[in-house]
């Protein structure tokens, strides 16, 4: 395999073989082919794009290129659920337990998250004694014995995509779409589901900032999915404000705690509904929408799902306790409030600035080596629609020793008065 001939072939635009996918990516990994020609490589794919068939072949290949996770000793069809980040995402911590409450295997692979907040291990270590460092072996029985676990990502999962992403964090070529399908799906393939449900996240706080954007890529991961033989789902859902109303790692344990009760914030548990009645259609418990959501709306009424969230605690060795006494979980010592400077609709909650506001204070890093105060982040007390007098309180900033002023003026510009809003839809399409 000559990789200039490659380069060559992708710049006109003719698309490559499965074979020559594998053997390119093979020998990147491996260290044969030079930086500087995938960088090639990875710029003409930027604008030339892939079919969904090479798309398909790279996946897989980069799927195979480390570790892959052998789950065909858990009894029933595997759902994993991925979400492509916002502000105050917090469904997996509601979805997994909820999910399996229903006799639908949860096996949940999660990494530590870089931004705003943490990743879905760093939200559940805010309960004391929570781990991931568990066993394949214990991980596996622990799903086969309650539906669900979540262990943290192995060291060698798809390593040609660790190198890939650097190199494409450097190139400028982030936001090639069918990269960016590739990069994530292949990850899920290595992690062993059998069947996928993606919340693919669009506008302010999200990182497609359209929904041509959202939509494309979407299809592309649902398109992926079916060729390399897994039941692929996808909804597109708003990231114009903050999800729910808490974003932190500890405020956001506290927010699904009270989701699984029934209390939780609306838009947090329709999404939540959406997405858990699509990972039932995957896994071929129901068939259609309306009876996803009536299951798993029983299991929250009826107090299954909160309880097999304890039993989720427990056996990675959290103290369970916390799920009827949320205030155990950290608290941080200041909650400072932001007010309205004047009557009226809250007209805008710009996420990226409300999930910068809450990195400045510890919620959530830049590098993987920040530590991560999981007492601190940000409530919100009113949402996009909501009427407001001058005085009241618009959020808390909830910080310990760091210095607030820059968070705070973040969270002033962040929302926007006006005389007449609406909320925007959060669910804006589902594709199969």
């Amino acid at each position: 395999m000559e990789m200039i001939e490659l380069i060559e072939r992708k710049q006109a635009g003719l698309a490559l073989t499965q074979a020559e996918i594998y053997d390119m990516i093979r020998a990147y990994t491996k260290g044969d082919i030079p930086d500087y020609q995938m960088s090639a490589f990875l710029m003409a794919v930027y604008f030339q794009g892939m079919t969904f068939e090479e798309a398909s072949y790279l996946t897989q290949a980069v799927a195979e290129s480390g570790d892959q996770i052998d789950l065909s000793a858990i009894a029933g069809v595997k759902v994993d659920k991925h979400s492509t980040g916002g502000v105050g995402d917090t469904t997996t911590l509601v979805l997994a337990p909820l999910v399996a409450s229903l006799g639908v295997p949860v096996a949940k692979m999660s990494g530590r998250g870089l931004g705003h907040t943490g990743g879905t291990i760093d939200k559940l270590e805010a309960i004391p004694g929570f781990h991931t460092e568990i066993s394949t072996e214990t991980f596996v029985d622990l799903v086969n014995a309650n539906q669900v676990a979540l262990m943290g990502q192995t060291g060698n999962l798809t390593p040609a995509d660790k190198k890939l992403y650097a190199l494409r964090d450097v190139t400028g070529t982030v936001q090639s779409i069918p990269l960016i399908a590739s990069s994530i799906m292949s990850k899920k393939i290595a992690a062993g589901a059998d069947a996928i449900v993606l919340d693919v996240k669009v506008g302010d706080g999200a990182f497609m900032k359209t929904i041509e954007d959202a939509r494309t890529l979407a299809e592309t991961m649902v398109q992926i999915g079916e060729q390399l033989n897994r039941r692929t789902l996808a909804v597109i859902s708003s990231m114009e404000q903050p999800l729910g109303f808490a974003i932190g790692n500890a405020l956001e344990v506290k927010e699904a705690i009270a989701t699984l009760r029934g209390e939780g914030p609306p838009d947090l548990t329709e999404l939540t509904l959406t997405l858990g009645a699509q990972m039932l259609i995957a896994s071929g418990k129901v068939q259609s929408m309306d009876e996803g959501i009536a299951l798993l709306q029983a299991q929250i009424q009826n107090g299954q799902a909160i309880e097999r969230f304890k039993t989720f605690i427990s056996n990675q060795g959290g103290d369970a306790s916390v799920v009827d006494q949320p205030e155990r979980l950290a608290e941080a010592a200041h909650k400072l409030p932001v007010k309205a400077q004047k009557a009226g609709k809250v007209a805008a909650w710009h996420a990226h600035l409300v999930g910068e506001a809450a990195r400045l204070v510890g919620a959530g890093r830049l590098v993987i080596t920040d530590e991560i105060d999981p007492a601190v982040g940000i409530t919100l007390e009113r949402k996009v629609g909501d009427s407001v007098e001058e005085g009241d309180v618009l959020a808390y900033l909830h910080v310990n020793d760091q210095d607030p002023t820059r968070a705070l003026a973040l969270l002033e510009e962040a929302v926007e008065l006006s005389q007449e809003a609406t909320a925007p839809p959060l669910i804006i399409e589902t594709i199969h």
